[in-house]
């Protein structure tokens, strides 16, 4: 369903491959990364969160990565964690205790790793978004939907709570959305979506591709460190009380107000002319 497009005036890939589930390209400071396990509805399997856990690391090491674009082929953008590999487990002499433990803790430190990377993350999701999957997309920093995706938490339908997926929706939607969701499992469109703040934008299906490069290139032309500086800042003062809120990010702005460019920004605003980004 997703379209492997780009939109016009994107550079060609300066880098294309493949590795393992998971597709990259790296083109004008954008790194895409495509969930390519269609047949096995892109869930979150051992194999699929391990390329993803690699993939992200290497991004925030690579200066050449301004952007990361997060994608998916197929009618279904992820469908959670693979329950065929969980159910396995049972056959284990504790009955799965210690693999279970594993999975969840891999694909917790694979959201936070989402949360807490240098580089901006935006989520393109075209197709169904459940669970896990629902969990990786609220994970982002921004979601562009086609009127095509839908969103659901529906363990409750098969007897396990989704309360991993509740931590990253419960900090996008208000409670009384996210409890909606848990409790009933029902399936959400794109539109109630981005009513509930799951998502910034729902667009029609033909023109994601094209809505999500413009959004990427548009931050990717901004300095990497203030990125950097900002997504750290907006994190760490939304977990604090008003006063140390600003007591932090007034400290923040001073660091940021002494950094090379911060400096090279205003004065190329004050000169009238296009900044030029050292990362310093």
């Amino acid at each position: 369903m997703t379209s492997t497009g780009t939109s016009a005036g994107t550079a060609s890939a300066e880098t294309k491959g493949d590795c393992g589930p998971l597709a990259r390209e790296l083109s004008g400071g954008v790194l895409r990364l495509t969930l390519n396990r269609p047949e096995r509805r892109n869930s979150l399997s051992e194999e699929m969160m391990a390329a993803l856990q690699q993939a992200l690391d290497a991004a925030a090491g690579d200066k050449a990565v301004r952007v990361i674009l997060l994608r998916a082929e197929g009618n279904v953008f992820c469908a959670g964690h693979d329950l065929k590999e969980m159910t396995a487990a049972r056959a284990h002499a504790d009955r799965g205790r210690a693999y279970f433990t594993e999975v969840m803790n891999r694909c917790a430190a694979l959201m936070q790793t989402i949360v807490t990377h240098p580089r901006p993350v935006i989520a393109e999701v075209d197709g169904m978004a459940t669970a896990a999957g629902l969990q990786l997309v609220a994970s982002c920093d921004l979601a562009i939907a086609s009127d095509q995706a839908r969103f659901c938490t529906p363990g409750v339908n098969i007897g396990l709570f989704c309360s991993t997926p509740m931590v990253a929706l419960t900090r996008n939607v208000s409670r009384k959305q996210a409890m909606e969701m848990l409790l009933t499992g029902e399936i959400i469109d794109a539109s109630t979506a981005r009513e509930f703040g799951l998502v910034n934008r729902v667009v029609p299906a033909d023109y994601l591709a094209q809505v999500t490069a413009k959004y990427a290139e548009t931050i990717a032309a901004k300095s990497p460190l203030t990125l950097k500086i900002g997504k750290e800042a907006f994190h760490a003062q939304a977990e604090m009380s008003l006063a140390d809120a600003y007591a932090h990010c007034a400290q923040v702005m001073v660091e940021n107000m002494l950094a090379r460019d911060a400096e090279e920004g205003i004065g190329a605003f004050i000169e009238k002319r296009a900044p030029e980004w050292t990362g310093e």
